[in-house]
C-alpha cells in the first residue's frame, strides 16, 4: 500500500523538525516536503503532490489563513490540518480556518516538546490516517450488541448532538437551519479544548435563531436554547423538580475524550427516556456509540450523518453499522429531519 504523503508547514524550526521526524518514523507516512511559511508551501504543493498538508497558523510573509485561502482555490478537496496556539487569539484563528475550509486542527501544547511529541504520535498520526481513508481503526466493525428496535416513536423533548472532526462546520450548517421558536432544548458535545468551545458557541449563536451557550453548572434547559459542553469537562443533564439542568464534571476521559458524547447521551437517556432524539455528526472514533445504545434501549430516536458528507465517518459510522440509527442522512437533510421528528409529536417542555 502506498504511503500517505505529507507536507509539513511551520515557522518554528524545532517544531517543524519534530513533526516531520515523528511522522516519517511511521511506516504508513512519508514526509514529502517541509516549508517555513505559506509562500514556500504554495510553491512546493505542485512539486510534491501531498495527500495532506499540516499547516501552522502563525507564520511570517504569508500566514496560515492566507495560505489556506490560496490552497482552496486550486485544491478544494486536499485535507489540511491546522496547528494553532492554545490562546484566545489562536482559537479565533482556528475557527476562522475551519470556516475557510480547513479539515481539522490541533492546538500546540504549551508544555514543551514532550507534550508535543505525545500529541503528534497519539492524536495527529491517527487523524492523518483517518482523513486519508487508510485507517483500519476507523473502518473496523463495532463490537457492539444490536439493540432491539425502538418502541413506537412518541413526543420528543430534547435533541442531543455529538460530533468531533468536521463538527464545527457541520454544527454551523445544522444549527443555522433550525427555525425560530424551535420547541425543545438542545445539548451538544463537540470535541474541543477549553476556550474554543466558548468561541464556537458564540459563533453558532450569531448565525442562527437558536441561542447557543457554553455549558455552566445548573444551566437551565429551555426550548430554543442550546448548551455546548465546555472543553475539558464532561456535560450531563439531570432533573431538578420540574426542570432539567446542566451538570459538569472532570471525571476521567471516555473514549480518550473529555467532554465525551457517551456521558451526555447516557444522561439524556436517563432523564428524558423515549423523549430523546440523538444526532451523531461527523467525527473520528466511536464516542457516542455506547450512549446511543442507552438512548435506543430507553426508546429514543437516533439520526446520524452519512459517509459521503462526513469529514470522517467514525462516530456516525459506528452507530449506523451497529444498527442503532433510525435514519442515515446527508448533512444538508438532517435539520429538516430533526424538525420533522420534533414536530411530529410535540411534547411537554422539560
Amino acid at each position: 500500500m502506498a504511503k500517505i504523503r505529507v507536507l509539513a508547514v511551520d515557522d518554528a524550526v524545532v517544531f517543524r523538525r519534530l513533526v516531520s521526524d515523528t511522522l516519517a518514523a511511521d511506516p504508513d507516512l512519508e514526509v514529502v516536503g517541509t516549508a517555513a511559511n505559506g509562500r514556500i508551501a504554495l510553491a512546493r504543493l505542485a512539486q510534491v503532490n501531498p495527500d495532506i498538508v499540516i499547516l501552522d497558523i502563525e507564520m511570517p510573509e504569508m500566514d496560515g489563513l492566507e495560505t489556506l485561502r490560496e490552497i482552496r482555490k486550486s485544491y478544494p478537496k486536499l485535507p489540511v490540518i491546522m496547528f494553532s496556539a492554545l490562546t484566545e487569539q489562536g482559537a479565533v484563528a482556528t475557527l476562522d480556518a475551519l470556516a475557510l475550509g480547513a479539515t481539522d486542527y490541533f492546538a500546540k501544547p504549551a508544555a514543551g516538546l514532550e507534550a508535543s511529541l505525545r500529541v503528534i504520535r497519539e492524536e495527529l498520526i491517527p487523524e492523518i490516517k483517518a482523513l486519508c481513508r487508510r485507517s483500519p481503526i476507523a473502518l473496523a466493525p463495532p463490537a457492539a450488541k444490536r439493540i432491539p428496535d425502538a418502541v413506537e416513536p412518541g413526543p420528543l423533548n430534547v435533541v442531543a448532538i455529538g460530533t468531533s472532526t468536521g463538527g464545527p462546520n457541520a454544527l454551523a450548517e445544522l444549527v443555522a437551519a433550525l427555525p425560530p421558536g424551535f420547541p425543545v432544548p438542545i445539548v451538544i458535545v463537540q470535541h474541543m479544548p477549553p476556550m474554543f468551545t466558548r468561541l464556537l458557541a458564540e459563533r453558532l449563536s450569531a448565525h442562527g435563531t437558536v441561542r447557543v451557550e457554553e455549558g455552566r453548572p445548573a444551566g437551565l434547559l429551555q426550548a430554543g436554547h442550546a448548551w455546548i459542553a465546555p472543553g475539558d469537562f464532561h456535560m450531563s443533564v439531570a432533573r431538578d423538580g420540574d426542570q432539567v439542568r446542566v451538570l459538569l464534571n472532570q471525571d476521567p476521559p471516555e473514549n480518550s475524550c473529555r467532554p465525551a458524547a457517551d456521558v451526555l447521551f447516557r444522561s439524556v437517556a436517563q432523564t428524558f427516556g423515549p423523549g430523546t432524539l440523538a444526532v451523531v455528526l461527523t467525527g473520528m472514533g466511536q464516542d457516542g456509540l455506547r450512549g446511543c445504545e442507552s438512548i435506543r434501549a430507553a426508546g429514543g430516536q437516533i439520526v446520524v450523518q452519512d459517509e459521503p458528507t462526513s469529514v470522517v465517518w467514525g462516530m456516525p459510522g459506528f452507530v449506523a453499522r451497529a444498527g442503532l440509527a433510525d435514519r442515515v442522512l446527508p448533512l444538508g437533510l438532517i435539520a429538516t429531519e430533526v424538525v420533522r421528528r420534533v414536530r411530529a409529536g410535540r411534547g411537554n417542555r422539560p
